[in-house]
């Protein structure tokens, strides 16, 4: 069976993030036959349509490698009831130019970690909406939404709590069984 090629990314720069953490930990929890390639935000520039057509290498080879995976997975915390800028920053930058989007037809999941108890829910609902726009295609269930996260991951960002790993671990194998899916359509 062919190998099913996820990108990975999320919406924290911070390095001891919970939601870095279970985007790293996420790589252990894939089905067989598919893999996660965790992409690199950092250093993408602000949008600016003056610019669209000249952004850097970082964000070129962010658009390849969106557009080389039959899926995608987008772990992000929420900062005031919705994504961080930055994480909208980065999707707003790679759809552009207008007819250039590689987001186009993606099967997506999403997850969220926060140390309160909505587990970044709120964030997860807005991302629902530019994922509409982008015309992604969402995984709906399990929502994974990783609450008093302190309490589940270990000093070393390990993921130690069982259910967390269960329902990420569901909702990666949807996500992988919808983008064979629909790579069986499109071939």
């Amino acid at each position: 069976m062919e190998t099913i090629k996820i990108a990975g990314f999320g919406g924290s720069l911070r390095k001891e993030s919970y939601n870095r953490y279970l985007l790293e930990n996420a790589v252990n929890l894939m089905p067989e036959n598919s893999e996660l390639k965790i992409l690199d935000i950092k250093n993408f520039p602000l949008m600016n349509q003056d610019e669209e057509n000249n952004y850097p290498e970082n964000v070129k080879n962010f658009k390849k490698q969106v557009r080389d995976a039959d899926g995608l997975l987008i772990v992000t915390p929420e900062y005031n009831y919705s994504v961080p800028g930055y994480l909208k920053n980065v999707l707003d930058v790679a759809s552009r130019p207008y007819g250039d989007n590689p987001f186009e037809g993606k099967p997506v999941a999403i997850m969220s970690a926060s140390i309160g108890m909505l587990g970044g829910s709120r964030a997860q609902y807005h991302l629902r909406q530019s994922c509409v726009f982008l015309n992604m295609i969402p995984v709906n269930m399990p929502e994974v939404f990783v609450t008093f996260a302190q309490q589940k991951f270990d000093e070393n960002g390990k993921l130690t709590d069982d259910m967390t790993a269960k329902f990420a671990g569901q909702l990666l194998n949807n996500l992988v069984n919808l983008a064979r899916d629909i790579k069986k359509i499109r071939h």
